[in-house]
């Protein structure tokens, strides 16, 4: 139903052709494979302009070689078992692709996108509309905002245990050994049934295949939660493990959770991801005569990715080995105040598990913790130095209410007991009314009793790239931060939230389990549990609501701003995949206000109804445009983008009021 934006405007394509000369210079210093820094060479496999977009991609293979002994590279997690060449450096590779602008038309930043699952993001993302994840032509870069104002992308490998998939980009990691010999250790992972079936392949697993399948290391239990302690042993006679595939006998139930674990070998050095990471960026940055003329390096996360680059920053990996600071900015998406378990041995990255990876230090400020008494802060720690980037964390309701993601611990107390002053290079943007990911327009029930909530927060993700990339080049501070907070009661404990009572729609849990703190290796351990305290649960507090469900606090978009539904971060599991009393994952919901009074009244809905708010679309537009006014005025939204969201607005009337 979007159709064409009225008063759309097309994008343009600026720029001109680069010289001869400058494109010999580049392509002979990336073909001859010149060393920089600690990238060794790079093979480039296709190299080829894309359409008429003044954009050419650059798709090959980079390779590494690190100095072990250096202190910027011990903190990788068995770097010292890795094989050396001669020259006493651990060698490694990974994918490459780079979109540039042809030069002079570039705007001097390189904007790495950490790679989810293998997956490029910001093209889907920033560009709105229909792009591929190897772009070809004009038609392939959506409406080519980041072409527009002139980014290099970058992407590189950073995970080893990535699916096979059609373009999906690893990380080639060395094998971990120890005296020449094989390690062996037990791994495990958890999931919940969605379906009845025999048979089981865990993902999580797919590089750790069981080496000694029926020995004394092989267990499956099942549990109530994924969080659940108390767990049932399954009798050993009734299932088998073969590879990373589980088979029982009695069938997995749907709703009930299950864990495995077995013993596997030849561990990867993981943490040399946050390396490939590093070191490309840096060999970009310092050396722009490889590719484009670059000054600046930011990097974007999502999901899985945003928890990735909170690891990165906290564990050191934004000073490279020349003691130079990697990244100017950071936006760290979705991510909440988890972090990523990928710099250990038997790591498993591709794993949804959030919430085995929310560990204190949550908040960037160095601060008491007074659970553990340790103090530290994410961008506050000896590893750090001098290196912190200016950082954007932007986050959904779904990263509230979101197992063990309690994003409210960003900007709260350990305890959640109190708001925390950001730093002066830190904002903390909270998008009212969304989920993790956007779904399709119009909804739809997928595995939530409720339809998805399809609240586009991609718009202003476009703004605040852009006041990202003005803040560093500039000096122009960015809007400032919007999110819930304790001080005006829009911050609140969720088993406090006053939600209206909709008929047939779950009321959000009273009191639902946050998570619990997991160890934190960096700091030592309190009472018998892992460092910082590891056992203990996690706060849960949530954004307050107005009378309708929808979210007081943060950047409201139309939707949430005029809206006609409650939108939510939250999600009860469908009957048909079992335990209906969870939130199913990742997903928020959009619950339709009633077109008429008498709607309303027969089905006793205590939201006033559509025709209640609005006399005509005519009313509802301009109340839409009035709220995306002030939203551009604030700098969360382009004024560019506003034929489509008036659009959308236009088209989610005629769903809820004409199309019912």
């Amino acid at each position: 139903m979007t159709g064409t934006p009225r008063r759309a405007k097309r994008l343009s394509w600026p720029g001109r052709r680069p010289s001869r000369a400058v494109f010999v210079v580049v392509a002979f210093l990336v073909s001859t494979g010149v060393a920089r820094a600690e990238v060794t060479r790079v093979a480039i496999a296709t190299r080829a302009d894309v359409g008429g977009t003044g954009y050419e991609k650059i798709v090959g293979t980079i390779y590494f070689a690190v100095d072990p002994k250096d202190p910027h590279n011990r903190l990788v997690v068995d770097l010292d078992k890795a094989p050396l060449n001669g020259a006493g450096r651990v060698e490694f590779s990974s994918d490459l692709y780079i979109l540039r602008p042809k030069a002079p038309r570039g705007n001097g930043a390189a904007l790495v996108d950490v790679l989810n699952r293998g997956r490029k993001m910001v093209l889907d993302g920033f560009n709105r509309g229909v792009v591929s994840p190897d772009p070809a032509g004009d038609s392939d870069l959506g409406d080519g905002f980041l072409m527009r104002f002139g980014y290099t992308l970058v992407w590189v490998g950073w995970e080893f245990d990535i699916p096979d998939q059609p373009m999906g980009m690893r990380l080639h990691a060395p094998i971990a050994m120890e005296q020449g010999k094989r390690i062996t250790g037990v791994v495990q992972a958890a999931w919940t049934a969605s379906a009845a079936a025999t048979e089981f392949v865990v993902t999580d697993l797919a590089m750790y295949d069981a080496s000694d399948p029926d020995g004394p290391d092989s267990a499956l239990v099942t549990c109530t939660t994924m969080l659940a302690n108390m767990c049932e042993g399954v009798q050993r006679d009734k299932w088998r493990v073969k590879g990373h595939t589980v088979m029982l006998d009695t069938g997995f139930e749907p709703g009930k959770t299950y864990r495995v674990s077995y013993r596997a070998e030849n561990p990867p050095v993981a943490g040399l991801g946050f390396v490939a990471v590093r070191d490309t960026t840096a060999w970009l940055k310092r050396q722009p005569d490889a590719f484009a003329p670059l000054q600046y390096a930011y990097a974007f996360g999502s999901s899985q990715s945003g928890r990735f680059l909170r690891s990165f920053l906290y564990e050191g990996f934004n000073t490279d080995e020349r003691n130079r600071q990697v990244f100017d900015a950071v936006i760290a998406h979705i991510a909440g105040a988890s972090r990523l378990r990928l710099n250990e041995r038997w790591a498993t990255p591709v794993s949804l598990g959030a919430y085995n990876a929310t560990a204190f230090p949550f908040a960037d400020a160095s601060l008491r913790d007074p659970v553990s008494g340790a103090q530290e802060g994410l961008l506050d720690n000896p590893r750090m130095g001098a290196h912190a980037p200016k950082v954007f964390y932007t986050n959904t309701s779904v990263e509230y209410w979101g197992l063990a993601r309690v994003a409210a611990l960003v900007h709260t107390s350990p305890d959640g007991t109190a708001d925390l002053a950001l730093p002066d290079n830190v904002r903390v943007y909270f998008i009212a009314g969304t989920q993790h990911s956007p779904s399709r327009f119009p909804a739809a029930i997928t595995n939530g009793q409720q339809a998805d909530n399809p609240v586009d927060y991609w718009w202003t993700m476009r703004a605040l790239l852009l006041a990202m990339h003005k803040w560093v080049k500039e000096g122009a501070a960015p809007p400032p931060s919007r999110y819930p907070r304790l001080q005006d009661h829009t911050l609140v404990p969720a088993s406090a939230l006053s939600f209206p009572a909709i008929r047939e729609v779950a009321s959000p849990p009273r009191g639902p389990e946050a998570g619990l703190r997991v160890a934190n290796p960096y700091l030592p351990p309190v009472q018998g549990m892992g460092g910082g305290a590891a056992g203990r649960p996690l706060p849960l507090w949530v954004p307050a609501v107005d009378e309708d469900g929808n979210e007081r606090a943060g950047i409201r978009l139309p939707d949430v701003a005029v809206p006609l539904a409650t939108y939510t971060g939250w999600n009860f599991r469908r009957p048909a995949i079992g335990a209906p009393g969870e939130l199913a994952p990742l997903l928020g919901s959009s619950i339709p206000f009633a077109a008429t009074r008498a709607a309303r009244e027969t089905a006793k809905d205590p939201r006033r109804s559509i025709e209640e708010r609005y006399r005509s679309l005519d009313e509802y537009l301009a109340q839409v445009e009035q709220a995306f006014d002030a939203l551009v005025k604030s700098g969360f939204l382009i004024y560019d983008d506003r034929p489509r969201i008036l659009q959308r607005a236009e088209d989610n009337w005629d769903l809820m009021v004409v199309g019912r």
